[in-house]
């Protein structure tokens, strides 16, 4: 196989090697710390030398996801070539009954993705946990808000964009890492962020626990497809908030 150029991928070479380093765990292991029967990652040569300075071989992780995403009897014809990232995604987005455009910018996609995660696992939450992370976020004044509200509050804070949405963002990937890894995100230091994925990490890790069983028959590359493309999503919001001149207040929320 080869990396193929990819609009959708291009910018992790531009991401920090701690940035890089749950989405690589993702695509070798399983959630019992095994590696995929299917990975390759770990035998290319770029792994096998700089390992664990991911940026440096950013195209094989990339090739790794674009190969997962791809049939194995169209990635023979390709020439052993997987399929672009925007194809791995409607893919997941497809199998996971997410509404959206198809003719849509990735990351508008990719948000539609990560707001039906939100929305069916805040919808799991009592009414006094959802308004315990909304406090946590620095979010006031909710106490006379229904359920219904607050979930309408939620979205309406993620499709705001900016910090707070990366913020729920990153509550979500955390609590998926937690759950396929057995750890959280190795840079989301942010103590309100933490006490806020303590409480998220049950709904979460139940809606994906629902989605690896549903798809065991389906074929266990959306194992790896799932959990990679949400980690991909989340790290394409930090670049884009890194781009808008936040990086400094960004690393410092986030205790890195």
């Amino acid at each position: 196989m080869a990396y193929r150029e990819d609009e959708g991928l291009a910018f992790l070479q531009y991401m920090q090697d701690q940035e890089l380093d749950n989405l690589v765990s993702l695509l070798i292991y399983d959630k019992d710390g095994k590696k995929w029967i299917s990975e390759s990652l770990s035998r290319k040569n770029g792994y096998k030398q700089h390992n664990p300075k991911h940026s440096l071989y950013w195209q094989d992780i990339a090739e790794e996801i674009q190969r997962y995403g791809a049939n194995g009897i169209i990635t023979q014809l390709r020439g052993g070539k997987g399929v672009l990232y925007k194809e791995v995604l409607t893919d997941v987005c497809d199998r996971l009954k997410v509404n959206y455009n198809p003719k849509a910018e990735t990351g508008a996609i990719e948000n539609n993705l990560l707001m039906k995660i939100l929305t069916d696992s805040i919808e799991k939450m009592s009414s006094d946990d959802v308004r315990k992370i909304m406090d946590d976020l620095g979010i006031k004044n909710l106490n006379t808000l229904s359920g219904e509200a607050l979930v309408s509050a939620f979205q309406a804070m993620f499709i705001a964009g900016g910090f707070k949405s990366y913020q729920l963002t990153l509550i979500v990937v955390n609590a998926i890492s937690r759950a396929m890894l057995g750890r959280g995100l190795t840079f989301a230091g942010n103590a309100a962020l933490t006490r806020a994925a303590s409480i998220f990490a049950g709904p979460i890790g139940w809606a994906v626990t629902g989605v690896w069983t549903a798809f065991d028959l389906a074929g266990p590359a959306y194992r790896v497809t799932i959990p990679a493309v949400i980690h991909v999503a989340m790290l394409r919001k930090r670049s884009l908030l890194e781009k808008d001149g936040v990086g400094a207040e960004l690393a410092k929320e986030m205790g890195i």
